[in-house]
């Protein structure tokens, strides 16, 4: 019994093995890997950064006012189109005139004071100089003559600033632009501390707009201005949008241990999509080659291997000439039914196309990698795959 068992175990082994020759084994005759190729083509090869940013106004001005008191009318709203001196807000100005009044009464009886004192101090002058006044009588004309002076021009500047004041409750448009923001409503009181409240924001061309995009302190070094940007909007997620760097601030940011860098870039914004505020995805090209020669970066790094899947032997290696510098490398290009090496220059690359500078045609076939064809059958390849077809063929043999 215990025979009858192990001859039944080794028939099975021996079978499995079979299976498994019948499937694989056979395949080491042939070639086990199929040839990935790439065509030569023109195009744009470029290096990028990106990053996120905020789309903003080139110029934008907050309207506020240096006085307290309460808004008693509002001449514009949001969306409104402004010209320079517009009046977009008045105050109440009961306050304000009342105080103007009350500076213009002291300041006339400051104007009244003075002359009055200024006559007597002349008069009194002339009859000192004549001896025919004490110097008592002279030095107390003198003093109420500069004391008048003083209070007149006290009382002067007050009304100045009480006029200011009126003026000020009077709220115009700065520049000519669209009214992006309004920040109060009518009867609403603002004060005047510390800092003056912002009543209105205004955006001064919405048809001119710029990215503040926050690049990485890792990418920063390749930004410079005049660089080339795209960037999209989440809003219009199909359309591409053009800029370019205007400049570069050197403020560093620093948020969660992250350091970043604010890039301003301007961009045209002729049919209004752009709006302040939209958050928009930067590309910034930092080394641009436009239609230039370029394959996939991969065939720099293909190496040919035997028709059967094995590593080949030293002597069997196809000779290459060692490239003579960092620009010249190595790649296998078709010709007819035979790969062959060839060196050519090369120049930047974005990781992954490479831009060739000499030595490649548009249109040649270059190999980029290898994949397996184990368990592909193949009708016709028993000749072709018997020997490499980057091996150099014998003398007088077709190729």
């Amino acid at each position: 019994m215990k025979r009858k068992k192990i001859i039944i175990l080794s028939v099975s082994l021996l079978a499995i093995i079979a299976i498994l020759w019948f499937c694989f084994g056979r395949q080491s005759k042939g070639s086990s890997y199929i040839i990935e190729t790439a065509t030569a083509t023109r195009g744009d090869v470029s290096e990028a950064v990106t990053a996120t940013g905020t789309i903003e106004p080139v110029t934008k001005v907050e309207v506020g006012t240096q006085v307290s008191g309460i808004i008693n009318k509002l001449y514009a709203d949001y969306n409104s189109i402004v010209t320079k001196g517009q009046l977009i807000a008045e105050m109440d100005k009961i306050t304000l005139q009342s105080e103007l009044t009350s500076q213009q009464a002291t300041y006339d009886g400051a104007k009244a004071e003075y002359e009055y004192q200024e006559k007597n101090y002349l008069r009194n002058k002339a009859l000192y100089e004549k001896q025919l006044i004490s110097d008592t009588e002279f030095e107390e004309s003198t003093y109420n003559y500069a004391k008048a002076k003083s209070a007149f021009e006290s009382s002067e500047a007050n009304l100045a600033k009480a006029k200011r004041n009126l003026a000020y409750a009077t709220i115009t448009s700065p520049i000519d632009g669209v009214v992006i923001s309004r920040a109060v409503e009518e009867g609403q009181t603002v004060a005047a501390g510390f800092e003056t409240p912002t009543l209105f924001t205004i955006a001064a061309d919405l048809t001119q707009m710029q990215v503040i995009a926050d690049v990485d302190e890792a990418d920063i070094g390749g930004v410079k201005d005049g660089q080339r940007v795209t960037f999209t909007v989440d809003a219009y997620p199909n359309d591409i949008f053009e800029g370019t760097v205007t400049q570069v601030r050197l403020e560093a940011t620093e948020e969660s241990n992250v350091v970043t860098y604010e890039v301003v870039i301007s961009a045209h914004n002729p049919d209004l999509k752009l709006k302040p505020g939209l958050t928009a995805n930067v590309t910034i090209y930092i080394a641009e080659r436009r239609n230039v020669v370029n394959i996939p970066l991969k065939a720099l790094r293909f190496i040919p291997d035997a028709p059967d899947g094995k590593a080949p032997k030293a002597d069997e290696k196809p000779r290459q000439k060692a490239p003579e510098n960092d620009s010249l490398k190595i790649i296998w290009v078709q010709e007819g039914k035979e790969w062959k090496p060839r060196q050519v220059m090369v120049g930047m690359d974005n990781s992954v196309n490479i831009e060739i500078c000499s030595g490649l045609e548009v249109g040649e076939i270059v190999a980029i990698d290898r994949k397996s064809n184990i368990g592909i059958p193949s009708a016709q390849d028993s000749e072709d795959k018997e020997e490499s077809p980057f091996m150099p063929k014998p003398p007088g043999r077709k190729k």
